[in-house]
């Protein structure tokens, strides 16, 4: 089994891990309605890197998994921390060279949209999480996911994310995110709300439950 070392970012951390997300997001069909066209992964990854120099490294955290001994980021889970902005509009130069005008505006409906889910009470947002294609099979996913939600065990917060396949609500269901509502009006995409309310309110999942 590779053993698995999470670790928030540096600043300088940010483009590989953009980079991470561009690859892990390529396809998928939330991201699709809000880049599509040519240059997809080029633009992605410049999309990512705004978005992760936003709210997630100023009021959460980004955190980074690494095999033991080794540099190569495998994955990246983008946490947004309590009372962060939906649209960090300091990032709106990075977004308009990834999206240009007509994608920034499509971006902001779809984070409008988003937005009206997510609970009223104080949380953590899991803005995204990608693992590379390389490592995919490895468990990065789930030790990204581990790290940060036993921390918030610990602190007793909540945490909030949109899922937007099966199979991966399932993980986060047996991580103890509960089951809101699914998210309307994305086209080719329904992704589903869910929450995992904060300790003591939930039983606390055990570090290796998954």
């Amino acid at each position: 089994m590779t053993e698995l070392h999470v670790t928030p970012a540096r600043e300088a951390d940010l483009p590989a891990a953009a980079a991470v997300l561009a690859h892990a997001f390529r396809d998928d069909p939330v991201m699709a309605a809000i880049v599509p066209g040519g240059r997809r992964l080029e633009r992605l990854t410049t999309l990512f890197t705004a978005m992760l120099r936003g709210a997630p490294f100023e009021t959460g955290s980004v955190d980074l998994a690494r095999r033991a001994g080794g540099d190569e980021i495998l994955g990246v889970a983008a946490w947004e921390g309590p009372g962060a902005p939906s649209l960090p509009w300091r990032q709106i130069p990075g977004y308009l060279s990834a999206l240009g005008l007509a994608g920034v505006v499509r971006a902001a409906a779809l984070s409008s949209r988003l937005a009206r889910h997510r609970p009223r009470s104080p949380h953590w947002y899991l803005a995204q999480i990608g693992v590379s294609p390389k490592a995919r099979g490895l468990g990065v996913g789930g030790a990204l996911l581990r790290s940060r939600l036993e921390t918030l065990d610990v602190t007793r917060e909540a945490a909030y994310l949109e899922s937007s396949t099966p199979d991966n609500r399932r993980l986060y269901s047996r991580l103890g995110f509960e089951e809101i509502a699914p998210i309307r009006g994305i086209r080719g995409a329904s992704p589903m709300a869910m929450l995992r309310p904060s300790a003591p309110a939930r039983q606390a999942v055990p570090a290796r439950a998954v």
